[in-house]
């Protein structure tokens, strides 16, 4: 089982780790709800350096990735990022993944944990016959996410870039907490703000301490896995290997809005045909009328009681103090409004399906 470089540092912390896409990992430190709270209304600390760092670049690298990536790459410009996945050849999804443009011909991909290996051997497989130069320096690459509100504020005394002129997802390299070249990106996956920030693995305890140090007056946290899963899900953002993974459809998962069929990437015209004729299954979020946890597995049935879906991601929302989820259903029951149930314990629970982030539904 591998260790980021932080391992002994949240230890100290008195974390409680877990394992999670092939490294030890922190799941909490001070508990769930008020890691998650800490984010949403201040700003909490992630140790996310298990993630995966492939460096791209060369004159091929632009059309090697516009046939991988399922969104228009050349609509990126240099210094800004943008969401895409992998699309496979059988109409599901190989990865979700961030694509920073960091030149004119160099761009970094940033992966899931879990699927590293199987990413980098997808993508050097569809490499053959562009020959882009391709670099994977996941180990060599630690990933801090400093998350929520008051993160700008907070961070600015670390560097002496403005942090307030980068725009949603952009990013830029400059000295930060006393290291040179950190990649600083406003990207995240809490939906609270913030920035993401890339740097050598080996300075990770020094930037770290600094951070929560900058970040005290504040209130800030340091933060496990465990809230940024309840922050991202009442995002509604799709987790890998629960709301999208090799076999479930990308339009099913609600993702057309980053499938440009028109740039020719792998399997895009089946992919175009979803989109244009509907699909059998959509992906929901649903909040909970009657009291109740939604736990991923958990049957969807209608009013009935016939099933209907299922649910992948389920949780108490700390935020809103009621139980949330997201789920798969048969198309005609994927209207805003309509109720449908829960099976809790074989119980029915009524819900009510919304369209997430589930902060504004």
């Amino acid at each position: 089982m591998k260790k980021t470089t932080l391992y002994n540092t949240h230890l100290n912390l008195n974390a409680k780790m877990t394992s999670f896409g092939g490294y030890q990992m922190p799941v909490q430190y001070t508990g769930v709800t008020k890691e998650h709270l800490a984010v949403r209304d201040k700003l909490g600390v992630f140790d996310v350096s298990h993630m995966g760092e492939f460096f791209v670049s060369g004159p091929s690298a632009h059309d090697l990735l516009q046939y991988v990536c399922s969104n228009d790459i050349s609509k990126i410009p240099i210094g800004k990022a943008q969401y895409n996945y992998f699309p496979n050849e059988n109409g599901g999804v190989v990865d979700d993944l961030i694509v920073y443009r960091l030149d004119a011909e160099r761009y970094l991909l940033v992966v899931n944990a879990a699927n590293i290996e199987k990413d980098w051997k997808w993508i050097n497989t569809n490499n053959k016959k562009f020959n882009a130069q391709i670099e994977d320096r996941s180990e060599q690459t630690a990933l801090l996410a400093i998350q929520g509100p008051k993160t700008i504020e907070a961070m600015q005394q670390l560097t002496e870039f403005p942090l307030d002129s980068l725009e949603f997802y952009a990013h830029t390299t400059a000295t930060f907490a006393d290291c040179e070249e950190v990649l600083i990106a406003t990207t995240g996956y809490t939906g609270a703000g913030g920035i993401e920030i890339y740097f050598p693995a080996a300075d990770s305890p020094s930037i770290w301490n600094k951070v929560l140090k900058a970040g005290e007056p504040y209130g800030i946290l340091p933060a496990g896995l465990a809230a940024r899963d309840t922050l991202r899900t009442e995002m509604g953002y799709c987790l890998y290997g629960n709301e999208i993974n090799d076999e479930r459809s990308p339009i099913a998962a609600g993702l057309g809005w980053v499938t440009k069929p028109e740039t020719g990437f792998i399997n895009s015209e089946m992919l175009a045909n979803q989109k244009t004729i509907g699909v059998e299954n959509k992906l929901i979020g649903f909040k909970m009328i009657e009291r109740g946890i939604p736990r991923t597995g958990y049957s969807l049935v209608n009013p009935k009681g016939e099933q209907i879906g299922q649910v992948t991601s389920g949780t108490q929302s700390p935020s809103l103090s009621k139980g949330i989820g997201l789920g798969y259903v048969k198309a005609e029951y994927a209207t805003k409004g309509s109720e449908l149930g829960v099976l809790i314990r074989e119980k029915y629970c009524s819900a009510l399906v919304v369209k997430p982030p589930f902060l504004k539904s």
